[in-house]
């Protein structure tokens, strides 16, 4: 079987973004202010002081406009967030990995001098499943694809150029505008992939490929999203692929970055200074006269124009006056997002290296069902990230730490042996019971909404303007979208200024 065709089944990156978690203090930007009883008028109020936000205040203010960016939290970076360690390390509680076609998240880290590294990828994989632990080379024919009966290899191959194919077929742009785009989101991915993936094991494959990618349940999903989602995993000249979204080597898991992802926002923020408000969480947005005035806790800002940087769901939340066209508010109240948390154990080495493992798992049980390693470019410490996703995140969201320290610790320990059970320190970081985002990585579609609400996305309302990852053409739900996202947004509001 041609490479291009196989199923690979890494990890995508996650898209988070919150607050400091167990044993964690979470670093905000030095130069931005925290917000204080005062009054800003401006060109532009930016509404969040994630890579949207931040990317659209940058590119304004390098076209000599004013800006004011209002951030919720106490720290910037949105989904994008580093974890502090017990031993003096990082890890990265949201976002982190970058690949191939991801250019303006890369053209963005570059020009701040934050560097990349690989993702640690030397040894084998791992199969869990049915009660079987199978290490497997991931530099062989099948590559990344977990070794599962031939019959299910040839099965998921099938599905995957069927999607990949689909795929081609879907405007990046308008999605709602596919020749087939009625058709596609009438149905859920499940009955499409019951009506496929005929082979056992194959539906195995696909359903932790989609559990990984937008963490949630192919039941959720609607299949013209999906098929928007494959498209969208690439850049204007390279076509998206499902296997681009899933690979670690050559995949969207390829790389990380010096220091933690959130080393991004907060050296972008800095260029910005007292631009950015700090726990300004923005409760409404009034037209009044020819300007908006955003009003959030501890600073009102007047503005010609606004735009609202946060996902779809949380934008809703704001006051409008006037009231938003229904088309958009019902977008945000169908726009749910994935459920998500990372746990993080920390060892003294990354010990499971000299087994011969590179730390990435695919399993079909347990509270973590896709692991990496997470150790930093020196391997000065061992770390296993393990992702909890989908149902078993909902089942976890109302647990105590010590028991989804306890259920993650006994997944690492099958996974990986005894001295998983140890760790010198864990963290966790549960995007669900994170009050500015409610989930991650991404606000999903379920079936109907792209053909009945999709083109209220980007369009702006009056003054208006919307960005954010969800927004993006090119790797929505990713850092590179957010950043894209941004990036569009300006010219935008520049257009219209």
């Amino acid at each position: 079987m041609a490479r291009e065709r196989q199923l690979s089944l890494s990890r995508r990156s996650l898209i988070g973004g919150a607050a400091a978690t167990v044993g964690a203090v979470a670093l905000t930007g030095t130069a931005a202010g925290t917000a204080a009883a005062a009054t800003r008028d401006v060109d532009v109020a930016i509404v969040g002081g994630g890579l949207a936000g931040l990317t659209t205040a940058r590119d304004l203010v390098a076209a000599g406009k004013t800006v004011a960016v209002l951030e919720a939290r106490d720290r910037v970076g949105g989904r994008v967030v580093n974890l502090a360690l017990a031993n003096g390390g990082v890890t990265e509680g949201g976002g982190e990995f970058i690949g191939p076609t991801q250019d303006r998240i890369k053209a963005l880290a570059d020009s701040l001098g934050v560097a990349t590294f690989t993702t640690y990828n030397t040894g084998k994989n791992l199969l869990y499943k049915d009660g079987k632990k199978t290490p497997y080379a991931t530099d062989g024919l099948l590559g990344s694809v977990p070794p599962i009966d031939v019959a299910g290899l040839a099965n998921a191959a099938i599905v995957q150029a069927a999607l990949d194919d689909m795929a081609t077929k879907v405007p990046v742009n308008a999605p709602w505008t596919a020749a087939k785009a009625a058709e596609w989101d009438k149905q859920t991915f499940e009955s499409w992939l019951n009506a496929n993936a005929i082979v056992p094991s194959a539906k195995f494959l696909l359903d932790v490929a989609t559990t990984s990618i937008f963490s949630a349940q192919p039941r959720e999903l609607s299949l013209l999203f999906v098929l928007f989602y494959i498209a969208a995993a690439g850049n204007e000249s390279t076509p998206g692929t499902l296997e681009r979204l899933t690979d670690t080597a050559n995949g969207a898991q390829e790389s990380r970055f010096v220091g933690g992802s959130q080393q991004v926002p907060i050296k972008l923020a800095a260029t910005l200074g007292d631009r950015v408000v700090l726990s300004a969480p923005v409760r409404s947005i009034t037209k009044s006269g020819a300007k908006y005035v955003v009003t959030a806790d501890g600073v009102t800002v007047t503005a010609k124009k606004v735009v609202v940087a946060v996902p779809p769901p949380l934008a809703g939340r704001i006051t409008f006056d006037p009231l938003l066209p229904a088309a958009r508010d019902q977008l945000g109240q169908r726009l749910p997002m994935g459920s998500i948390g990372k746990a993080i154990a920390v060892y003294d080495t990354p010990f499971w290296r000299a087994d011969g493992l590179n730390g990435q798992v695919v399993s079909d049980t347990g509270a973590v069902r896709s692991t990496f390693d997470n150790s930093p470019p020196d391997a000065s410490y061992g770390a296993l990230m393990g992702f909890i996703e989908a149902d078993e995140m909902r089942e976890y969201d109302a647990a105590s730490v010590a028991d989804v320290k306890a259920a993650v610790l006994k997944d690492y320990a099958t996974y990986f042996g005894e001295k998983a059970k140890t760790p010198t320190s864990f963290v966790l970081q549960r995007w669900d019971n994170e009050g500015f985002t409610r989930g991650g990585p991404v606000a999903y579609a379920p079936p109907g909404v792209l053909t009945e609400y999709g083109t209220a996305l980007r369009t702006p309302v009056d003054g208006i303007h919307w960005a954010g990852t969800e927004t993006s053409t090119y790797w929505n739900g990713f850092m590179d979208g957010a950043v894209r996202s941004g990036e569009r947004a300006a010219k935008e509001v520049l257009a219209a200024l």
